[in-house]
């Protein structure tokens, strides 16, 4: 194990903390609710869903959040304007910790940040995401908003190395004119968490795990991934899987994929990341303990090095 030399920073955001040295804080997980053919929802155009089953996943991983101690944060996915801002009002309604605003469509993640403002719960949300992407009318809706949190995606597709996702924080890279940090920070965000951008195995997945070191060494500040998106789009599992399920073997291939997706977010957590974003909220009794234990094995090596977990961390509660 080890610890930074460079100060490192240490976020509260609806009361939940990430950041600091390995083995201080516990890793902040983060569920996805409401994705793309999510057995809750009956209409993703109108954001119709199943309310209680809803409330019921959340209120699952909070459940987990208290057990373990890793800080629950809930991801939620709509299509278009209309459905996120039902999916984030409800959200709102049934639980106070943070919450990212995420959606493929400009448009939608516009909407729901000014929903948040207009309601007065902006404080709890983090959004998804300033990139090399975002055009002059999102940027200005989200200066204009009370957002003071969002991700930070160090991605550009021009150069997926290590040091091109530093060069897109500093400087734009090869893709943009201006850093993603002092976008963030002209967009009046006190709060930047750095998602690393995993891409698919061969195609920079190991240099964007790698990144998670570069970015806290160089900058301090938290730092994590979807990295459930390594197993999700590898090929070779997918096959392996294809023959399982032909043979008859059904239950052996939910299991293979369960194994890997939880693994790959063990490897983004032993990388000193904050929070990582497990996948569906659906997994939080898998992800969790999981990754509590790696936090607590991180926690115990750290110690040596004077680093003291937080009361509420896994080798406190779980040891």
């Amino acid at each position: 194990m080890w610890a930074y030399d460079k100060e490192q920073a240490v976020f509260e955001i609806a009361g939940r903390k990430v950041g600091g040295q390995p083995g201080e804080y516990p890793t902040g997980l983060s569920g996805t609710i409401f994705y793309a053919r999510h057995k809750i929802v009956e209409d993703e155009r109108k954001g119709i869903f199943d309310k209680a089953a809803a409330e019921e996943l959340i209120n699952i991983q909070a459940e987990m959040e208290d057990i373990t101690g890793n800080a629950a944060f809930v991801q939620i996915f709509g299509g278009n304007p209309e459905a996120l801002t039902k999916y984030i009002d409800f959200v709102a309604e049934v639980w106070d910790g943070p919450m990212l605003l995420d959606s493929t469509s400009g448009e939608a993640r516009m909407a729901a940040a000014r929903r948040a403002t207009e309601a007065g719960y902006a404080d709890q949300c983090i959004y998804n995401s300033i990139n090399v992407s975002m055009d002059d009318a999102e940027f200005q809706n989200l200066v204009d908003s009370d957002l003071e949190a969002s991700i930070v995606l160090c991605f550009d597709p021009m150069d997926p190395s290590v040091q091109g996702k530093l060069n897109v924080l500093e400087n734009g890279g090869k893709t943009a004119d201006t850093g993603m940090l002092e976008l963030a920070e002209k967009a009046g965000i006190k709060y930047p968490l750095v998602d690393v951008a995993v891409t698919p195995l061969g195609n920079g997945a190991g240099p964007a795990v790698r990144a998670a070191f570069a970015e806290k060494a160089t900058y301090g500040y938290p730092v994590g991934s979807g990295v459930h998106n390594i197993p999700s789009a590898w090929d070779w599992l997918r096959e392996f899987r294809k023959g399982l399920r032909e043979k008859g073997e059904t239950q052996l291939s939910k299991d293979v994929h369960h194994v890997c997706d939880i693994g790959a977010n063990i490897v983004q957590t032993m990388t000193s990341a904050d929070f990582v974003l497990y996948g569906p909220i659906d997994n939080a009794r898998l992800a969790f303990p999981a990754v509590a234990m790696t936090d607590a094995v991180i926690a115990e090596a750290a110690k040596e090095m004077g680093v003291t977990p937080v009361d509420n961390h896994p080798i406190n509660k779980l040891v």
